[in-house]
């Protein structure tokens, strides 16, 4: 069994977090989005110049470390007084099913505790079989959002969990 960590990310991990997703983007939504949104949507979110204006306006990032290598990250943002949503969260496919998803899932959400939050949301596609274990881990389903995204639309349930 691997032996996980987290370390809060700053600027300095904007390559880390751009080879993690460069690995998982593409199996996570091959089956739900067409490649050129996932193109659009990688290029639009995850360049260096978006990670780093994220970071500047207030995303926490947290990179996950299995055994000490970098195998996932997540991010998230107070969105008013005790609200946080959680922005990002991906595992690396050769990690999924170790527990690492949920090790850091709960790690982010010490750390939006730890901050004041009280509840947690987050959005995920409707298609994506994430959903599952978001409502394992305590979240349920609040709205259904349709948020354009460029060209596109991202069709999302909106999740949300109190933190005790």
């Amino acid at each position: 069994m691997p032996s996980f960590a987290t370390l809060q990310a700053s600027v300095g991990d904007i390559p880390t977090i751009i080879e993690i997703q460069e690995k998982t983007w593409e199996p996570t939504y091959r089956d739900i989005l067409s490649k050129e949104q996932i193109d659009f949507m990688f290029e639009k979110i995850y360049s260096p110049e978006s990670l780093s204006h994220q970071m500047e306006s207030g995303q926490q990032f947290m990179i996950l470390l299995s055994d000490e290598t970098p195998a996932g990250f997540s991010s998230v943002s107070e969105e008013k007084p005790g609200k946080y949503k959680l922005h990002k969260i991906y595992v690396l496919p050769a990690t999924q099913g170790t527990g690492a998803g949920k090790y850091l899932l709960q790690a982010t959400e010490n750390y939006v505790k730890s901050v004041g939050g009280t509840v947690l949301s987050l959005n995920v596609n409707r298609y994506n079989k994430a959903k599952t274990f978001y409502e394992k881990m305590g979240f349920q389903v609040v709205d259904e959002q349709d948020i354009p995204i460029g060209p596109y639309w991202m069709n999302d349930y909106v999740l949300e969990k109190p933190l005790n």
